[in-house]
């Protein structure tokens, strides 16, 4: 079974946000959010389905989604 993580991915500001969720959509993301101010949209999706997402028209990067940490005020470390 094919291990699946989140995704954050980067679009070009050319097109329409919510056309390119529906390409990736199509393309078997499973979308979480459309971030229209930032540019981004965020979902899930195995790596196979991630390395195809890379080519949909308007995808300028896709990064796995991780968890951060800033620990609590005053903390010496923060990652």
């Amino acid at each position: 079974m094919p291990n699946i993580a989140l995704w954050i991915i980067t679009i070009s500001g050319d097109q329409s946000i919510n056309d390119i969720a529906t390409r990736l959509s199509a393309e078997g993301l499973t979308i979480r959010d459309v971030l229209e101010e930032i540019g981004c949209i965020t979902g899930s999706a195995d790596d196979a389905t991630a390395e195809r997402l890379k080519k949909v028209n308007g995808v300028v990067d896709i990064s796995p989604d991780r968890q951060i940490d800033i620990g609590p005020p005053g903390a010496d470390e923060t990652w």
